[in-house]
């Protein structure tokens, strides 16, 4: 599957424990995300582009109106990384 490299550093962070938290105007469309790792910290490749193609792909979720979270479907997407621990 095609997954550009931002779409893969933002999977590769979800799946890692981290969500992506959203922030809606009036009509209740989606205006402003960030996306927060396990540690805490910001990821700034995640763009609201990116987060609308993983959307739509499906590879991300919210439940309950809660921050948004990796699907199966992603865990499946993403590919493995060395994490430097």
């Amino acid at each position: 599957m095609n997954i550009s490299k931002y779409e893969q550093r933002t999977l590769h962070a979800l799946a890692q424990g981290g969500a992506i938290h959203h922030r809606k105007n009036e009509k209740g469309d989606i205006v402003e995300i960030d996306c927060i790792n396990r540690d805490g910290w910001r990821l700034a490749d995640c763009t609201l582009h990116v987060f609308k193609k993983l959307r739509r792909r499906h590879f991300i979720r919210s439940e309950n109106s809660g921050p948004y979270r990796i699907t199966r479907e992603g865990l499946s997407a993403v590919r493995a990384q060395l994490d430097n621990r």
